[in-house]
């Protein structure tokens, strides 16, 4: 069965309305008159920006890098400043810099005061997420393995942002120290978005000792740990990253109730004595034989009525979603292990585990995180 539903389905037999519905719009007569027509110019004009956007979203992309790398957003925080004094800064030609002042504007990240710019309310909500700056700065690597995408689709690249994240290919790959500390910076900038999300959505009453597997330098447990300060924790991930896991936890002043564990889940038992056990977008690193393998042993650990939670972006699957359908799907691709799953698949490989009570609750913002849960048959 797929999630598409079949013309024969909903129409008779030999007419698809589909098929009619797309060469009639596909008409340039028809186009023509829908854009003059009362009752449609204006679907027509909005059907047509959408579409240019979809065709210009690379360039809108590239003035965001510029901004970015150019240290605008900071720059016009607090007042305007004209483009001949941002470009005589940063040794750009005046006319250069008002062509990407013009562009942020009109992609609403700065506004125009005067002769000059400042920071709009759009520009100054990506000051203040944790980890996009950091997304945004390494997104050279993921559009260069973008640049040929049927190239990628093949699985003709030796992408570079499989080598950006070693770790997905276990523990020998991740080795290096300086390594480790490169993916685990972004890792934990852009996981104290998904902590918050995943701590509205899920409650965490009636746990004693959480387990989180993959848990990188900790950004998630000490998030849970501060919201519920008699949690006693357990972080199992890579040796290479235990260091600044226990740093992090001790600055916190939770290294009394913290245990951090080196090893790795393919190849290493975890920890026992959890009866929470949570993957934090470890998930979607990974191909389904692992995730299988992990969860199997995840089932194992936990005590009966032990709880298991897997918070990630996810693809919407009968009902695509962009943030999981297109980029996390594309990245995933280019890392060259994982893939972007929906609800109903990771509830379908919890269920095969052996879960029951499998929860699927909505997120307010699912383009950063979504959450499944289940519990390990038994009494709690």
């Amino acid at each position: 069965m797929t999630d598409a539903v079949s013309d024969t389905a909903v129409a008779p037999r030999g007419f698809s309305w589909r098929r009619w519905r797309n060469r009639k719009i596909a008409s340039r007569g028809f186009q023509s008159w829908a854009s003059r027509f009362p009752l449609t110019r204006g679907h027509s004009r909005r059907e047509g920006q959408r579409l240019f956007d979809l065709v210009s979203g690379f360039v809108y992309s590239q003035v965001l890098a510029a901004v970015v790398e150019l240290d605008l957003l900071e720059a016009l925080r607090d007042a305007p400043q004209t483009a001949q004094d941002l470009g005589k800064a940063r040794g750009i030609a005046p006319d250069r810099m008002e062509a990407l002042c013009q562009a942020a504007a009109a992609l609403d990240l700065f506004e125009r005061v005067g002769d000059g710019y400042q920071l709009s309310a759009l520009g100054a909500a990506l000051i203040g997420a944790p980890g996009v700056i950091g997304m945004i700065q390494h997104h050279d690597v993921f559009y260069r393995d973008l640049a040929d995408p049927v190239a990628l689709l093949r699985g003709e690249k030796d992408t570079e942002l499989a080598h950006f994240w070693p770790y997905v290919f276990g523990a020998g790959a991740a080795e290096n120290p300086q390594v480790a500390e490169r993916y685990s910076k972004l890792m934990a900038d852009s996981q104290t978005l998904v902590a918050e999300e995943t701590l509205r959505t899920v409650s965490f009453d009636g746990i004693t000792h959480l387990l989180d597997v993959g848990g990188g330098t900790g950004a998630f447990l000490a998030a849970v740990g501060a919201a519920y300060p008699d949690l006693q924790m357990t972080l199992f991930d890579l040796p290479a990253v235990v260091p600044a896991a226990q740093a992090r936890f001790r600055d916190a002043g939770m290294a009394g109730r913290t245990t951090v564990t080196g090893g790795s889940f393919r190849d290493d038992p975890l920890p026992q004595g959890a009866d929470a056990i949570s993957l934090i977008r470890v998930c979607y690193d990974h191909a389904d034989d692992t995730v299988r393998a992990l969860m199997a042993k995840i089932y194992a650990t936990l005590p009966p009525g032990g709880r298991f939670i897997v918070s990630e972006p996810m693809g919407g699957g009968a009902r695509p979603e962009r943030s999981g359908d297109a980029y996390f799907a594309f990245y995933c691709m280019a890392m060259q292990t994982g893939t972007a799953r929906s609800q109903a698949r990771i509830a379908e490989l919890m269920a095969e585990a052996g879960f029951e009570n499998i929860q699927t609750p909505p997120t307010r913002r699912p383009y950063v995180t979504s959450v499944v849960t289940g519990c390990k048959p038994g009494a709690t």
